[in-house]
């Protein structure tokens, strides 16, 4: 999928000044101590099994840094579902209250605000470099395993790829490896070389997996994080919602009308959630992006370097317009596509910070399926898995913005022998077809004798009786601890 996953950086030594570095006498470095921080965050994950709990409370040391704004920049894992957050400086003692500002779950950044001013007190904003050279040495400051006291380890950078960045769990960008293990503590801390920082460590490796092996968040996709909250929000990563497949054999570009150039790919889908739905078609063959010509292969010449055409999208920014020099029919065509992002992805994203969305009924508790629910019951239903799966590919949105299941049951009389629609999908409540959480809650908000739903593939609807639904509330309420029946908000 032609998607935000692509970080749209041209690496080259014009832009980012990583590639070469001048030789002359040695400058002295800045202290990086005068920018680092030490982050103590006290979290409370949201519990998709009991979705009326406030969930467990946990908590976990990270490292950030100063930048320009008094501000403070971390990954966004190391303050996800934050409660109450605290910052120390090197050799101050004090302990500083902080609260997240702003947050990109697709990138793993954040950014912290402290309300006492006297914190920036002999602090010092980063400087920011490129992106450094293959085989060239870093430094990794930070606070690994939970210590107390600054810890610097030196790595080779050995890789600049696209990687999957774990906490959204959907969304790549960019990243660097490099062969210094980045351990829990070192995760928002900087990395430095020449005395800039080249980037944010934010995962590793187990040395189940492979010993000595991090990533760290480039400066490119720093800066786009920092220019998106500019506007005093988080829009996010955008794209234009499309598959492609190259064009290199002749036999194809031949049936298309196409010369034997290696020029252009054919869109093989359109998502209509997307930024391309009713600009491009199936069968369009993309020739030239912003004016840049796209090979057969999908890449593009950008300042000098050779680059997958994603990247000339996630230059941009929500609202913003891509030119498509387009072939359609065998008739050259010019398309503007106006970018956004694509929110049935959403689903497949871990979801860290916002509490569940359920209904309770009759003990019978109704959730919508996204990857946190997945992994929280450890789903192996077939449908289930499938409707998750191909959630996207399929456009089973079109027909179910929000797949509503049955996601558990609290064993009680009034729901005795339904075990067996447990992690089946609803399809109607008395009649009506159940496309969100909503709906599900508007039918059983209606008056009615009974409640009969009905699950897809499943011929036997689940059936409870109006006057027992109202006798067992106070029960079930009681026994389980349910402090509310239903939340509806994405709070």
């Amino acid at each position: 999928m032609f998607r935000s996953l692509v970080l749209a950086i041209v690496l080259t030594a014009a832009d980012t000044g990583a590639h070469t570095f001048a030789q002359g006498p040695p400058v002295p470095k800045p202290d990086i101590r005068k920018s680092l921080v030490r982050i103590t965050c006290v979290s409370q994950e949201p519990d998709y099994r009991v979705p009326w709990n406030p969930g467990n409370v946990g908590g976990g040391v990270g490292a950030g840094f100063v930048i320009e704004g008094a501000r403070i920049l971390t990954n966004a894992h190391v303050v996800s579902a934050a409660r109450f957050i605290e910052v120390e400086k090197e050799d101050d003692p004090k302990l500083y209250p902080a609260e997240v500002q702003f947050i990109g779950s697709d990138c793993d950044l954040a950014v912290l605000k402290i309300a006492d001013p006297g914190f920036f007190k002999n602090t010092a904003p980063v400087s920011f470099g490129g992106i450094p050279a293959i085989q060239s040495n870093v430094d990794v400051y930070g606070y690994p395993i939970g210590g107390e006291r600054l810890s610097v380890t030196q790595g080779i950078v050995s890789r600049i790829d696209f990687q999957t960045y774990t906490y959204s769990g959907i969304d790549s960008h960019l990243a660097v490896q490099i062969d210094a293990a980045i351990n829990p503590g070192n995760s928002g801390g900087p990395v430095l070389q020449a005395g800039k920082v080249v980037g944010v460590a934010f995962q590793g490796y187990s040395g189940e997996v492979a010993q000595n092996v991090g990533y760290m968040i480039p400066t490119p996709v720093i800066h786009r994080f920092l220019k998106d909250i500019s506007s005093g929000h988080y829009d996010g990563y955008v794209d234009l919602s499309t598959d492609t497949f190259k064009l290199v054999n002749p036999a194809d570009r031949h049936a298309l009308g196409l010369p034997d150039d290696n020029t252009g790919v054919m869109v093989s889908s359109v998502s209509s959630a997307g930024a391309s739905a009713g600009k491009l078609q199936v069968g369009d063959v993309l020739l030239a992006i912003d004016g840049h010509p796209i090979a057969s292969d999908g890449f593009v010449q950008l300042d000098g370097e050779r680059v997958e055409m994603a990247e000339i999208v996630e230059r941009k920014f929500k609202g913003e317009n891509v030119t498509l020099s387009i072939v359609r029919d065998k008739q050259p065509k010019t398309v503007d596509v106006t970018l956004s992002g694509n929110w049935p992805y959403l689903m497949q994203a871990q979801q860290h910070t916002l509490h569940p969305r359920f209904v309770l009924f009759g003990g019978l508790v109704f959730q919508p399926l996204n990857r946190t629910l997945m992994e929280a019951y450890q789903v192996d239903d077939l449908r289930l898995r499938y409707f998750y799966n191909f959630f996207v590919v399929d456009e089973i949105y079109k027909e179910h913005p929000e797949v509503v299941v049955l996601s558990n049951i609290l064993p009680d009389p009034v729901n005795a022998y339904l075990s067996e629609f447990r992690l089946q999908i609803v399809d109607k409540i008395n009649g009506q077809p159940i496309k969100n959480l909503d709906d599900a809650a508007a039918a059983f908000a209606q008056v009615a004798d009974e409640y009969v739903i009905q699950f897809l593939g499943n011929n036997r609807p689940a059936v409870l009786e109006r006057n027992a639904v109202e006798q067992a509330r106070a029960r079930i309420k009681a026994n389980y601890g349910v402090s509310v029946e239903q939340n509806l908000t994405n709070s």
